[in-house]
């Protein structure tokens, strides 16, 4: 309010106004990461930010490795540059854990770049050191670029954030993403960056320029405080998602018709209902129907996660420990008359 009063309301300096790029660039600093204001650009968010990047990153004819399940505008907008999406199966039985070798073994002559997510959209899985390292090597082995979205960054609470960009020889081929969406919990402000090599920001500021023309002074004014007065709720935050992520698993943990894959991160949750015998949606369909509960398809984030529903923690504790609880009664309903169901009869039995 004080900068809207104080008349920032004109066209504001299109790669992001200088205060707002070195708190960026101080914050990574931290993160032990050799960059200064030169390497960040302010955007209309991280959805922004990455269209930008795969824009100004990749030709038609490209290819992208994705790990999948995976966030659901990663094909829209990786397909808007001409560049196809190679979707890397991540496996629900290892918990939808990143295995570099399962990436490496999907490059190929045309692979330009790998994005990836961590903490991960819509598992809450964190990629640990020993495999950020692992993806590293390769990255430097077949000289890709490694696009990394890490808006969910601040929503850890078991383990540590690694920026990849940290890590030796790949400053210069990494590209991080982020905003102050999640951390800060303002979706609505629009307001994220782009932090990589310095002639790659420049490229994205001649973008910016013909797409945006710069983000709103007032909400870099807001932004700038956000990153400068870290606020004392974020630690709250994060205790209040893990309290939530702990009502969800222990209301789950004694039904033989669901398993919750425990996140260390985020602020989602995948619960398992293969046992149920229905698909994703019939199962969201039928909790919705009967309990009045929402819950996403596993399927809308990739095949992989066929047999799973991610559950969001964006309501209370007591609430969600009560409709995990409906959850699993609906779910045991299902894997009940499946029980009841007869067999068909195979060929052989009709024969």
């Amino acid at each position: 309010m004080a900068s809207l009063r104080g008349g920032a309301t004109h066209y504001p300096n299109v790669q992001g106004k200088l205060a707002l790029r070195q708190a960026i660039a101080d914050d990574y600093r931290r993160l032990g990461l050799d960059v200064g204001p030169d390497n960040v650009i302010v955007l209309a968010g991280a959805q922004c930010g990455l269209y930008a990047a795969a824009q100004c990153l990749l030709d038609s004819g490209d290819e992208v490795l994705v790990p999948e399940p995976s966030y659901v505008t990663y094909e829209a907008v990786l397909r808007a540059t001409g560049a196809e999406l190679m979707q890397v199966a991540l496996n629900g039985e290892a918990d939808f854990r990143l295995d570099p070798a399962a990436l490496e073994a999907a490059i190929t002559p045309r692979t330009r770049a790998i994005l990836l997510n961590s903490p991960h959209n819509p598992t809450g899985q964190l990629i640990d050191a020993e495999t950020w390292a692992a993806i590293a090597a390769l990255c430097r082995r077949h000289d890709l670029w490694l696009i990394s979205d890490e808006v969910y960054a601040e929503l850890i609470f078991e383990g540590e954030h690694i920026c990849p960009a940290s890590l030796t020889g790949m400053a210069e081929r990494s590209v991080v993403i982020n905003s102050l969406s999640k951390s800060h919990a303002m979706t609505g402000w629009r307001l994220g960056w782009v932090l990589g090599p310095e002639a790659l920001i420049q490229h994205l500021t001649h973008l910016a320029l013909c797409m945006l023309y710069g983000c709103p002074d007032f909400i870099q004014d807001a932004a700038c405080d956000a990153l400068t007065t870290p606020p004392t709720e974020l630690q709250e935050m994060r205790e209040v998602y893990r309290a939530r992520r702990d009502a969800v698993c222990a209301a789950l943990a004694e039904s033989p018709a669901v398993t919750a894959i425990r996140p260390p991160a985020g602020m989602f949750l995948m619960v398992d209902i293969r046992a149920t015998g229905l698909s994703s949606q019939a199962f969201a369909d039928r909790l919705l129907d009967e309990e009045g509960i929402s819950v996403l398809s596993g399927e809308a984030f990739g095949p992989s996660a066929a047999g799973f529903v991610r559950l969001s923690l964006t309501v209370e504790a007591e609430r969600l420990a009560a409709a995990s609880r409906r959850l699993a009664a609906c779910a045991q309903r299902a894997r009940d008359e499946r029980a009841l169901s007869p067999t068909p009869a195979s060929e052989a039995d009709c024969l």
